[in-house]
This record gives structure tokens, C-alpha cells and sequence, in this order.
């Protein structure tokens, strides 16, 4: 496996992959598809961070984003992480977050916020073995298909 800085090029590979997620559900707040287009202009905003891995032949296995959190004064990087189906427990997620975590010191972020389903087993599992901290919850979250669920808020400190 091989983790590498994310470019426009891999855009694609990584909405198809992403849409995999989407459409088998229960994991991300995402709940439309999205295209190569809309992952092209979030890797192009101020202090986006993206990384993927691949294996030998070139086949993404996962990716992971950060970018700036709204809505606060301190520099805080929001995460985002995606791993393809049926490869998850291999590492993938373990060898994104430090490839992540170093570029976000180096960017000179003060924290992580993973945003986390809270019907999200897997995605909390993985943050907390990453040594992410609960924080914070947002009960009843509206999700774009009208779902109702709550939200996990966990934090890394970076400093």
C-alpha cells in the first residue's frame, strides 16, 4: 500500500469510490453522489489537505481530507475519511491518518475535529483507536434525505 498526496487527477477514482460509500449507506453524513467536479473544488480550498492510498497496481483503496472548520477562531482542521468496501481493517485508514496528521502540523493546524454518525460503529471505532477524544454530540442532525441521526463530535490534539 502507498499513501500519497491526492491531486485533480485522482478526483474521479475517488467520487466513484466515495459514491460506493454513499450508496451502500449508514457511514457518512453524504447521502446524494457526488462527481470528480465537486471533489476537484474542495482539494482547491484554502489549507484542504488530501491524501490517498493505493495499492501496488494503482487501485485507490481509500482517502482521507481535511479542511478548515468554520465557526471558530482557532485553526482546526475537519476530517473526513473513506475507506472502498470490503477493505476495511487492512490499515488504510491507520497509514491516511498519518500522512494526515504530519501535514496538518506542518500546515499548521491546532486540532482535528472528526464529525462522526453516531449509528456509525466503524467510524468511531477508528477514530478513537486513532486517539481522537470525545467533545461534544449534536442530537437529532437532519441529513439531506430527511434522516434524522446524531453526531459524534471528537477532537486530536495537535499541540
Amino acid at each position: 500500500m502507498h499513501i500519497r498526496r491526492a491531486g485533480r487527477l485522482d478526483a474521479r477514482a475517488m467520487a466513484d469510490l466515495l459514491n460506493e460509500v454513499i450508496a451502500i449507506g449508514g457511514t457518512t453524513a453524504y447521502v446524494d453522489p457526488v462527481n470528480a467536479d465537486y471533489l476537484t473544488a474542495r482539494m482547491a480550498e484554502d489549507h484542504a489537505i488530501w491524501h490517498l492510498a493505493e495499492d501496488d497496481a494503482g487501485e485507490l483503496l481509500g482517502f482521507q481530507w481535511v479542511s478548515p472548520m468554520e465557526g471558530t477562531d482557532e485553526f482546526v482542521a475537519e476530517i473526513a475519511t473513506f475507506a472502498r468496501a470490503g477493505r476495511t481493517g487492512l490499515g488504510i485508514g491507520s497509514a491516511l491518518f498519518e500522512a494526515t496528521k504530519a501535514a496538518c502540523i506542518a500546515e499548521g493546524y491546532n486540532w482535528i475535529r472528526a464529525n462522526i454518525r453516531a449509528d456509525n460503529a466503524g467510524g468511531l471505532a477508528y477514530y478513537q483507536s486513532r486517539g481522537f477524544e470525545d467533545y461534544g454530540r449534536i442530537e437529532g442532525h437532519r441529513m439531506g434525505n430527511g434522516q434524522v441521526v446524531d453526531k459524534v463530535l471528537k477532537r486530536y490534539e495537535l499541540r
